[in-house]
């Protein structure tokens, strides 16, 4: 069996977020996301979410691609990550390409997946803020 890890914060779900976790699914058997904490969010990341940890995972949880949500704590957690869920394939945006070539020397290949352009979290936020 192939498994696949990915990483994000999912707040805001949109399908964006399904096309990713559609792709990333794709490259293996069993796909794990690693959800971002509200405390490494806001601690880390200066990101404040409109939804909770919990309620963000209860959203990953029921798509159909996802076979495991974990919590995402600290930036250095990939590395053991990888080897504690047995992960064969990195797979993340690639707004963040280059980040995480280190995983290749943990012998895990490296996937960076186009985002869906026209939408993003982010973007969706900005919006709201406009009306």
């Amino acid at each position: 069996m192939k498994r696949v890890i990915t990483y994000g914060t999912f707040d805001l779900l949109h399908y964006g977020h399904i096309n990713l976790l559609k792709r990333a699914k794709a490259l293996g058997d069993y796909l794990v996301v690693a959800i971002s904490t509200d405390e490494f969010n806001w601690e880390k990341k200066q990101k404040k979410t409109y939804f909770t940890y919990e309620q963000r995972k209860q959203l990953v949880e029921a798509i159909r691609y996802v076979d495991l949500v974990i919590p995402e704590e600290n930036w250095e957690q990939k590395r053991s990550d990888v080897h504690k869920y047995d992960i064969d394939t990195f797979a993340i945006g690639d707004d963040w390409k280059g980040k995480f070539d280190f995983l290749k020397e943990e012998g895990v290949d490296v996937e960076y997946l186009a985002r869906t352009p026209e939408i993003s979290t982010t973007q969706i936020k900005k919006d709201l803020n406009k009306k």
